[in-house]
């Protein structure tokens, strides 16, 4: 996703100016240590669950101050550096955009997507 590009077409939607004064980004990137106990990892299998997160951005469209909602979630395998999830949540203010962000990436990481660490065995 471009995500300049994307935030242009928000920009450009009907109501756009008048319901929003806030868009938060997420940009999930591989990293090249595993979480879990810091292993140098080379590659990343993800399958993200198309249909698990259409129904949470449903779910969190409908909060409060929330205008629009924007996910990507790639799927196949990666290298470190590679661009994974894309967020974008537009609303009217900080209070409402902020906390959907973060409750809507937390579900879509535990609920929607699985994926498997490809690590340096020593």
């Amino acid at each position: 996703m471009d995500i300049s590009q994307r935030i242009a077409e928000l920009k450009n939607e009907p109501g756009f100016a008048d319901n929003v004064g806030m868009v938060l980004v997420h940009n999930g990137i591989v990293r090249s240590w595993s979480r879990r106990n810091k292993q140098h990892v080379t590659a990343l299998e993800v399958a993200p669950d198309d249909a698990a997160i259409a129904s949470l951005v449903r779910e969190y469209s409908a909060k409060p101050g929330i205008f629009r909602i924007v996910v990507e979630a790639k799927s196949g395998r990666f290298q470190p550096g590679d661009d994974l999830l894309f967020i974008i949540v537009a609303g009217d203010i900080r209070e409402h955009v902020k906390p959907v962000l973060a409750e809507l990436l937390d579900r879509i990481k535990a609920e929607a997507v699985t994926k498997r660490e490809i690590v340096i065995q020593k």
